[in-house]
């Protein structure tokens, strides 16, 4: 039977608590999102620091685990059939925290996969259009003469701040009155336009009223609090 102590990636970033999951990770947008759904769970966990500046997330214990060399990534050592079980991919790794948790995912079919749909908007439409503006606004994209590419960046991005706003309109959640993984998924990128990337005035936030009241009421959630600094950079 397979042991945590198998993952080439226990060898860089060593165990104390090997009955528990393992989260290699960063407190960016993506990474936070497991860090709240662990919290958010209660399910028990070690969290590993993957230090960018020092380019660890190349490193061949990280890519043993995470080929795509991207944070978060987890190993469950008590995963399905109790074997150890390793995941990258925020998005994926959200759907089997709320499997194993019966947490923030509806129990009926229907529910569950409106959620899980509402969580691929997330992923592939949130996430990358705003990192683009976060390129262009304050990082190496901000000295490029040629407006249009950020143009184009800060127009998808409003118009999936509208799609998010329209659906907030008349709901607490994105999925109505249940705060699900598809909320733990979206805010965090919400955040980190408008406070790290420094585009709230670029993208207009002040228009989406009612992403800003969901995104505040996130933000006041104990283990949101707490998740958003997991793993610590110190």
């Amino acid at each position: 039977m397979t042991a945590l102590s198998d993952f080439p990636i226990t060898r860089k970033w060593p165990a104390r608590h090997p009955d528990r999951i393992q989260l290699y990770s960063l407190p960016t947008p993506n990474g936070v999102k497991v860090s709240i759904m662990l919290e958010e769970t209660g399910l028990p966990y070690e969290p590993h620091l993957v230090r960018f500046d020092a380019n660890e997330q190349t490193s061949p214990e990280f890519l043993s685990l995470n080929p795509n060399n991207k944070i978060p990534a987890i190993i469950d050592p008590n995963g399905p059939g109790g074997k150890p079980l390793a995941l990258f991919e925020s998005g994926a790794i959200l759907i089997c925290l709320a499997d194993k948790s019966g947490k923030f995912i509806p129990a009926d079919e229907a529910g569950r996969y409106e959620t899980i749909q509402w969580l691929m908007f997330q992923m592939g439409g949130i996430g990358p259009m705003f990192g683009q503006v976060g390129f262009f606004n304050k990082f190496a994209g901000k000295e490029y003469e040629d407006k249009r590419p950020r143009d184009r960046y800060v127009a998808e991005s409003r118009r999936l701040l509208n799609v998010l706003n329209d659906r907030l309109r008349e709901r607490q959640w994105i999925m109505g009155e249940t705060y699900t993984i598809a909320d733990i998924a979206t805010f965090p990128w919400v955040r980190n336009l408008i406070g790290f990337y420094e585009a709230g005035e670029l993208v207009g936030f002040a228009d989406f009223p009612h992403v800003q009241r969901a995104l505040d009421v996130f933000l006041a959630r104990p283990a949101v609090i707490k998740g958003l600094n997991i793993p610590s950079r110190d």
